[in-house]
């Protein structure tokens, strides 16, 4: 992203050095630096860089107050002191960001200007990223179609079931063959016109989207651990720092997700009775993750003050690279229905597929309305087919 977020903001105690005294403020985390300002004049009194941090410590003042020590390039120490809510929680999200960031950097220190072409070349990997993605997505939901066909057909099955004992049923006590050659012609003709669908393959294992590193608190921010998140095309699963599932949120079980800030989200299930299940993240790779949960779960997701600005940089003139991935999803949708069209009828049917849904044929329809009278009449009542 190319804006300087803040992530978060906690109140504490900074040592002036020069002055030799102990200054209140509140320290402040961005996708980029750490800054502390004064809660008296509201002064910045040091500003660095993220990426000349050397390392970070929990450390103890004259052995007794419990500190973070900040050590910069030129050997330059900061202490911040007093850290609310406690300072395992400051500690774990800063070095979580500041490790991210090392892991993401090039090898060069000053990375050369990009061009024109390379931005250009930056947006088109990004669109054919979110086009995998949407792709993924597709690919699921036509395997739900796939079961959903399965069990018209297992209903297809069963009717014909109990037709057939209808059939027996409706046979006269004198008539040597059962079943054979009662029928009337026209309901032999429609029999014979309906024709058997081959099985679907069976549906595969739930495909993982996107996995992510997490800092993540339970119902308070007072505890945090280091954890993952994993967004699957069923759901979200939330894993700590020893690949132990601490929880798992089926897709139709999520309430709502809370954007505050392009790095951390909010996941909650309300309950009746009980304390609602909700769970807060902080992640640097989390820009990575909110387009797909939008893609999963668009009607669940509320972009909150400081979240506003993805909606800013997505409407922008670069950001219509969204819109063409859409354009293109839908194409490929168009695309997978033409090619299940019989060849004599692709002209002319996609825009009536698209108009109104699929209906039975007149003889189906006389079909299952007659076989409906018949169970009804004809079944014994204590029996079940």
């Amino acid at each position: 992203m190319s804006r300087d977020v803040c992530i978060h903001t906690w109140p504490c105690t900074y040592y002036l050095e020069p002055e030799r005294r102990w200054v209140t403020g509140q320290l402040s985390l961005t996708s980029l630096s750490l800054r502390f300002m004064t809660d008296s004049t509201g002064e910045t009194l040091v500003s660095f860089p993220l990426s000349s941090i050397v390392e970070i410590k929990k450390e103890a003042s004259h052995f007794i107050f419990s500190s973070i020590t900040v050590l910069e390039k030129g050997h330059t120490k900061h202490w911040f002191s007093s850290l609310r809510p406690s300072r395992n929680v400051v500690f774990s999200i800063i070095e979580h960001f500041w490790r991210e960031l090392l892991l993401s950097q090039p090898a060069a220190d000053t990375p050369a200007p990009r061009t024109r072409g390379k931005e250009l070349t930056g947006l088109m990997a990004g669109s054919q990223k979110r086009l995998e993605d949407t792709a993924r997505v597709l690919h699921h939901q036509g395997q739900q179609l796939d079961g959903v066909m399965r069990g018209l057909d297992k209903m297809e099955s069963d009717l014909e079931v109990a037709d057939r004992l209808l059939t027996e049923l409706e046979s006269p006590v004198w008539w040597p063959f059962g079943s054979k050659l009662w029928k009337t012609p026209s309901e032999t003709k429609a029999r014979e016109g309906v024709s058997v669908k081959p099985s679907c393959e069976p549906l595969g294992k739930e495909g993982m989207l996107i996995q992510i590193p997490a800092i993540i608190s339970h119902r308070t921010e007072s505890h945090v651990k280091p954890g993952r998140l994993t967004v699957l095309v069923s759901g979200l699963e939330i894993y700590d720092s020893s690949s132990l599932l601490m929880h798992r949120f089926e897709r139709e079980d999520v309430d709502d997700i809370k954007v505050h800030s392009p790095y951390e989200i909010s996941i909650r299930q309300r309950f009746i009775g009980k304390p609602d299940m909700a769970y807060r993240l902080i992640s640097a790779k989390m820009p990575e993750a909110i387009p797909i949960l939008e893609v999963q779960f668009s009607k669940k997701m509320e972009l909150l003050e400081d979240a506003l600005v993805l909606r800013s940089v997505r409407t922008s003139s670069p950001a219509e690279k969204s819109r063409s991935v859409w354009h293109a999803a839908s194409g490929l949708m168009g695309r997978a229905l033409h090619r299940e069209l019989p060849a004599g009828d692709q002209e002319g049917t996609a825009l009536h597929l698209q108009m109104s849904p699929p209906a039975l044929s007149e003889a189906d329809t006389q079909e299952l309305t007659q076989g409906a009278c018949k169970s009804h009449c004809y079944l014994p009542q204590p029996r079940t087919c």
